[in-house]
Formats: C-alpha cells, structure tokens, sequence
C-alpha cells in the first residue's frame, strides 16, 4: 500500500485533482467529509463542539451551523485551535479505519486541506501538493463558489503560504492550466504513485 497525502490551497483545485486520481484507481480518504460525519448529529463529536462552543452553534433542526461556526473560528486562532483539537483526532481514527480497510497493493490518498497546517507530511509516504496561483485561486472562489473578495482573501490568509506547500511536496500537480493539461499531469502522476507502491512495502517508500 502507498499512503499519499494530497493537499492545496483553498481554490487551487484539489477536488478535481482527487476526483481525477479516483478515476485512475485510487481509494480516497476525504479528510473535509470525514470532518462533516464526526461532527453530524447525535454524535460525540457534535456534543463536544456545543460544550466548547455553545448552543447558538446549531441550526434549528439541531445540525452544525458550518457558516456561522466558520465565521467564529477564522476570525479568531485560539477558537480555531479549540475546534481542531475536537475534530482532528475524530477524523484521524476514521481515516485509519478506512485506510486498514483498503487491499495491501492499493494507492491510498488521503485528502487533507490543512495536511502543511497541521504538520502531516511525515504520516504519508509522499506528498502530493496541488499548486494554483494566489490569482487562480481567488477568482476561483469569487467566481466559483461565491465567496465575496474579503471572505476569499480571508480564508486565503488563514492557510499555509504557496511557499510552505511546496516545500513539503514530493509532487506538483500545477493546476493554472486548462482542464485536459490538468488530466495529463494526472495521469503521469498516477503511473509513478503505481511504481511506488509496486517498488516497495508501505512504510519503505522514501
């Protein structure tokens, strides 16, 4: 097995690129809807993100309200801080849960938007880092998402720098490029992370 960690700034295009990776063959641990599931109602999760951050957190049918739970945390490290140490490990044991579920030959990626944040690189056997321009990027969630310029610039902010991204990638996947070129890079990717995981066992890989 070769666990790959796979990672972008926000708007870069990293869901494509994980979709693209499926199509070739990859099981994929999404990090993002892992996150949703430990926190969805009636779990511990949710009851612990109450306790730490009140009631008014909910929405009337007693779900998490992720907008207006996001605009406490961005705003503010040490409740973001807070938030991370109630959700990460939730999300670490179900990933591992599903990873041990996947056939000993298989290329495992793991999805992690904050995988340079949180200091994760040492968990995979390579990194994979989906690379966009900050331009790329915020006309993206402008235009795509409908994020006002502030909010994008915002959660833009709140990340890792291009710079830190990079520097912990085994890989680049640049995806300021049109969607075909996107699919090439993908594929020669895809054709590498198989040699790996044929080269050696997990574990052993660089």
């Amino acid at each position: 097995m070769l666990k790959v960690g796979l990672t972008g700034g926000i708007g870069a295009g990293k869901s494509e690129v994980a979709r693209l990776l499926v199509e070739c063959g990859a099981v994929l641990i999404d990090a993002d809807r892992i996150a949703r599931e430990v926190v969805a109602p009636g779990t511990p999760g949710l009851a612990a993100v109450v306790e730490a951050f009140g009631p008014e957190i909910l929405t009337a049918d007693g779900s998490l309200d992720r907008p207006r739970l996001g605009a406490v945390v961005f705003a503010d490290p040490e409740r973001l801080a807070v938030l991370n140490a109630i959700v990460h490990p939730l999300v670490g044991a179900r990933s591992r849960r599903l990873e041990e579920a996947a056939a000993e030959d298989t290329v495992v990626v793991h999805d992690v938007p904050l995988l340079t944040e949180n200091g994760l690189a040492p968990l995979y056997d390579l990194v994979i880092v989906v690379d966009a321009g900050p331009g790329t990027q915020l006309d993206r969630l402008v235009r795509l998402r409908g994020m006002t310029e502030d909010d994008a610039r915002a959660r833009m902010a709140a990340q890792a720098t291009r710079d830190e991204r990079l520097a912990i990638a085994d890989l680049v996947i640049d995806n300021d490029v049109p969607l075909e070129r996107l699919r090439e890079r993908v594929r020669e990717v895809w054709s590498e992370l198989v040699r790996r995981a044929h080269a050696a066992p997990s574990g052993t890989q660089g």
